[in-house]
């Protein structure tokens, strides 16, 4: 089930006016702004951005190297190639931005001051795509010399920018600046050539990636069982007590709803006590803001048995499993990181781990916005519940949320 990315773009306000033409050069640009977590205003946050730049163009180099070497499993990495090559390029139309070059300006420098620019219609491009010629075989394997040569020249052009401005040159000059940013920009996209890679379909990964973790409208999406029967359905409302009892020296907790035991009660299962036997908590922060929780389903008897197909795939045992280890996941990781305490956002890699988790299931449609709502709710809540050793979890999927609430 995979997320639509024009949709996604036409979502958030028609961005690119029409979705389905190529993506401008410099209306990409703009974008970068407006998805700009730099607290610095143009040049004096250009430091912080050419590092990303810097770190991105290793990781755009180390994904094309092995798609180079591992040649059985160049697909593969493809997509791995496609994503880091739309980071770099944000931090590069970023990074111009802030020096004041538009990419078409760029594009237009590279052109006029190369001879062996040997594709006419990039000198006067306006779009990404045409940047490259039609009809390139976007998915084939790397191989040769000349890839070789062009990903070291990429890495030494950005190492000269980063040399530039650690000595201060680029503060004296701007034309400094300029020339280094033609200069990278052209080996990005020879990189790019070389590596058969679409730019077109590495910006618009790219704006769909972005918009998925810091979207300027915050669509929820509808239910997963909303077109199902009222008895398959997620309680819309529903409030759990959490009670925690000792019985020789062993602590286990027992969950109610409606004043009957949900599930067995549960303890840490673990020699070091970790408080593990809260972690429901995070089954219902899934079900309350995504929607989702075959584990929940389960426990409640509401599989969506109405449509065999649903019921085996979507809240079947696989399905159960794999929420089961994310909660796990997430657990061990909160734990290693304060359980949160004072993170208002989550690292990109654990939120796209969790999303490759769940590939091919009906979750996979939730953005990353809501994995990270989701699971800091989540651990909000899990910190409640073990200063207070019990209180009540109230879920509402209508509005989205999880609280908490001490019982007396």
């Amino acid at each position: 089930m995979e997320v639509d990315g024009l949709s996604l773009i036409r979502s958030q306000g028609s961005l690119f006016g029409d979705g389905g033409r190529p993506i401008g050069l410099d209306e990409y640009q703009a974008f970068t702004k407006r998805t700009d977590r730099n607290d610095k205003i143009g040049a004096d946050g250009l430091g912080f951005v050419l590092l990303g730049l810097f770190g991105e163009v290793g990781s755009l180099l180390s994904a094309l190297k092995k798609k180079q070497r591992d040649k059985d499993a160049f697909s593969a990495y493809h997509d791995e190639v496609l994503e880091e090559l739309g980071d770099a390029l944000w931090y590069f139309a970023n990074a111009s931005l802030r020096a004041d070059l538009p990419l078409s300006q760029i594009a237009r420098s590279v052109s006029a001051k190369l001879e062996d620019w040997d594709y006419k219609g990039r000198s006067g491009a306006s779009t990404f795509e045409d940047l490259q010629e039609t009809g390139t075989p976007f998915a084939t394997a790397l191989a040769g010399a000349g890839v070789e040569h062009s990903l070291l020249s990429l890495a030494g052009k950005v190492g000269v920018l980063l040399a530039d401005w650690s000595e201060g040159q680029i503060e004296k000059n701007r034309d400094r600046l300029s020339a280094d940013l033609v200069e990278i920009f052209r080996a990005l996209l020879i990189a790019a050539d070389v590596a058969q890679v679409s730019l077109e379909h590495a910006v618009r990964n790219n704006v769909v990636k972005t918009l998925g973790r810091w979207p300027d409208d915050l669509q929820w999406g509808s239910l997963f069982d909303d077109e199902f029967p009222e008895y398959e359905q997620l309680p819309r409302q529903m409030r759990v007590e959490f009670i925690e009892r000792t019985v020789n020296d062993r602590a286990f907790v027992v969950q109610q709803w409606n004043g009957v035991n949900l599930g067995s009660p549960l303890t840490d299962n673990r020699h070091e006590p970790d408080d593990y036997r809260y972690h429901d908590v995070f089954h219902l922060a899934f079900a309350g803001i995504l929607g989702w929780s075959p584990t929940l389903r389960a426990l409640l008897r509401l599989k969506r048995k109405s449509r065999p197909e649903i019921d085996e795939n979507e809240d079947g045992a696989r399905a159960n499993i794999i929420e089961e280890g994310i909660s796990t996941w997430i657990f061990n990781h909160g734990l290693r990181q304060a359980e949160f305490r004072n993170a208002t956002s989550l690292d990109y890699g654990l939120l796209k781990a969790v999303h490759e988790l769940v590939r091919g299931y009906e979750v996979e449609s939730r953005p990353l916005w809501q994995w990270e709502r989701a699971i800091l709710e989540g651990f909000r809540v899990f910190r409640e519940l073990k200063k207070h050793r019990n209180g009540a979890v109230t879920i509402d999927l209508t509005k989205r949320t999880i609280e908490f609430e001490e019982l007396p």
